[in-house]
């Protein structure tokens, strides 16, 4: 657990400005029949004029095969996490997960959204909107005198509304100096159990939900993908445990 100071704070928040700003021109870019190579160039872009470094380029996660090559994590449908850019073309009713991270004088911020492109089935709006749900309400639990087990207990009590499931395995995290940091912030747990959240913690929630299955594999490219075939959504934002609520860096 790392405590952030105030005038690290203000470096991160100003990293979250330009990830926030950039995830929102990539979104509008997003259309039918735009490559995903494509966004992911624009991305990175965008990051350099902007003053930043791509956080995920050349970056090896535990359990990764190699470095990862892109500045974006472009997820298409079943793939939850880490999609790699390719010449893929977005086509009517895909799912498309945008995962973006910067990295702005040292500090790091991480946030993804989901969207569907073109006209997209009435499970996947609903899939989109209680993933969204499920974040907001981890970070309106993620305050002073909580616990990560209260925002994992938020997270999963939307989803256990419907029949929709939490993939497994898959965690947010802290964030600040390095790109992951303890603690792990899971999508499920019980309320008032597990690390005490302090004001200056900063934390990646993101809860990521499938339609289908809860189980995941791991592809040959370390991208991770629901087992059974279902699409899935992510959302995602950094924020600052304080009180009476969160501040919301992206």
């Amino acid at each position: 657990m790392v405590i952030k100071s105030d005038k690290e704070l203000q470096f991160l928040i100003k990293s979250g400005k330009i990830l926030s700003s950039i995830l929102s021109d990539l979104k509008n870019e997003a259309r039918l029949g735009i490559s995903l190579k494509s966004l992911d160039s624009l991305a990175y872009k965008l990051i350099m004029a902007a003053g930043g470094q791509p956080a995920f380029l050349n970056y090896k996660p535990a359990g990764a095969k190699e470095p990862y090559p892109s500045s974006l994590c472009a997820s298409v449908n079943n793939i939850v996490v880490h999609g790699r850019p390719d010449d893929y073309k977005l086509k009517n009713g895909d799912l498309l997960k945008l995962d973006l991270g910067v990295n702005y004088e040292g500090f790091l911020t991480d946030a993804a959204l989901t969207i569907g492109i073109g006209e997209i089935s009435a499970q996947n709006k609903l899939l989109i909107k209680i993933t969204e749900e499920a974040l907001n309400a981890g970070i309106r639990a993620a305050v002073s005198g909580n616990t990560i087990g209260d925002i994992g207990f938020a997270i999963e009590s939307v989803v256990k509304k419907t029949n929709f499931k939490i993939v497994d395995m898959l965690t947010g995290h802290g964030i600040g100096r390095k790109l992951h940091e303890e603690p792990a912030v899971y999508n499920f747990g019980r309320s008032g159990e597990g690390l005490k959240l302090k004001k200056g913690m900063v934390l990646a929630i993101e809860p990521m939900v499938s339609a289908g299955a809860s189980a995941i594999k791991q592809l040959a490219d370390d991208s991770f993908a629901v087992k059974d075939g279902s699409c899935s959504a992510h959302f995602e934002k950094t924020v600052m445990v304080d009180y009476p609520k969160a501040l919301v860096l992206t």
